[in-house]
């Protein structure tokens, strides 16, 4: 079975194939400046890069282009389109839907009521999804949502302390996101300890940032909130904030708290506190120039780090495993650093040297540390496409 996971954006399209036969990527790319007069339509296929030119309108033609190369007489890996048995989707938030889903018009209508909830994200997901129903109508279209991993936490870690009816009438509740890497991560550090009942804690980092705590290979708890925007600070958003500070800034501003939302959610997080670049590679750079709010972001970004791995520690009771992915927690010697300093009380001592060689999935704990320390790159787009055949064969 070939499955062919899509990543979308308003003006991008992401995909990668895989054969589930032995779970191998057969092909990648995607098409960039949708809708503009000229866009890039590129894919690796085998080593093979392939690249073209041409307007591109919207979504479902990105699609077509896409088949066309896979289908490329000289350097394709497919014969026909049909090869590929579905499309499938890293949905973000479903709101009254979650898990695996085939996409209807009632699951699109059910991700239009979170439209405010995930801005992002939402709008054009549920676009193209409509537009590649409408054009496509003959190829399964599933979604598998970054909420469902987080089902499992808890009542009293989900709930908000606000009227009860809200949780009943708005779904207001801690959901979660990075459903899909948190599954992945979990699941390979069970394969790599050859022990799938432990105390995980998984530390997405990258542009959007979550932690996720796991017992026996279940999230039960995940510093994200009802929204994307919530928990650590991310790229441009702000993370954790207190909604009784938007009065102050609409009367400061003289903006609508439309505005001042959008301010939060796009200008905010490491780029809005070092007025620099929301980029962790930018940021490091520029303090280790002396440039005081790069210094100032990436500490108050380890903080929040920190704070929620010790929430995590006391609601796991202890941790076996602490993992870092993501294009930062791979990436990144130093915030690794910053997260595992003095912490070796609580069994959690990081090698320095080994933290700052080495490439790929590697184990990063010192002698002394009660806690494997991991660097394990994360695979989304597998997760995607084994719930996608899951629900196919199911």
């Amino acid at each position: 079975m070939k499955i062919l996971v899509a990543n979308l954006g308003s003006t991008s399209y992401k995909y990668r194939l895989l054969d589930m036969a032995d779970e191998g990527w057969l092909a990648r790319g995607g098409v960039e400046r949708i809708g503009a007069e000229e866009s890039r339509v590129y894919a690796d296929i085998a080593g093979h890069a392939l690249e073209t030119r041409a307007p591109v309108p919207d979504h479902a033609d990105a699609i077509r282009r896409c088949f066309e190369q896979l289908t490329d007489p000289q350097h394709g890996c497919l014969q026909s389109a049909d090869e590929v048995a579905a499309i499938g989707f890293k949905a973000v938030h479903g709101g009254r839907m979650s898990g695996v889903q085939h996409v209807t018009p009632e699951l699109l209508d059910a991700m239009e009521e979170m439209n405010q909830i995930a801005p992002a994200h939402n709008p054009p997901y549920i676009a193209a999804m409509r537009l590649i129903r409408e054009k496509l109508p003959d190829k399964p279209l599933v979604a598998a949502f970054e909420t469902a991993f987080h089902l499992t936490i808890p009542p009293a870690r989900r709930h908000y302390a606000v009227p009860y009816e809200w949780a009943e009438q708005c779904r207001l509740q801690k959901w979660g996101f990075h459903g899909a890497s948190h599954r992945y991560i979990v699941t390979r550090i069970g394969q790599l300890m050859d022990q799938p009942d432990l105390r995980v804690i998984s530390c997405h980092l990258g542009g959007s940032s979550s932690l996720c705590a796991a017992r026996d290979g279940k999230s039960v708890a995940t510093s994200m909130g009802m929204s994307p925007q919530s928990g650590l600070p991310q790229n441009n958003r702000v993370g954790d904030f207190d909604p009784f500070a938007l009065p102050l800034l609409m009367q400061a501003t003289g903006k609508p708290l439309e505005g001042v939302l959008n301010d939060l959610a796009e200008q905010s997080g490491l780029l809005g506190l070092s007025g620099l670049s929301g980029d962790i590679r930018d940021l490091e750079q520029a303090a280790a120039e002396g440039h005081d709010r790069a210094r100032l972001a990436l500490d108050v970004y380890v903080e929040s780090i920190r704070h929620y791995l010790g929430g995590m520690l006391v609601a796991l009771g202890g941790v076996d495993a602490l993992v870092f992915t993501g294009g930062i927690g791979e990436n990144s010697p130093a915030i690794r650093e910053g997260v595992c300093r003095e912490l070796e009380e609580l069994g959690i001592a990081l090698d320095a040297s080994g933290n700052t060689s080495g490439k790929g999935e590697r184990r990063l704990d010192g002698e002394t540390s009660r806690t494997q320390i991991w660097v394990v790159p994360t695979k989304e787009e597998l997760v995607v496409a084994r719930q996608v055949q899951q629900l196919l064969k199911g």
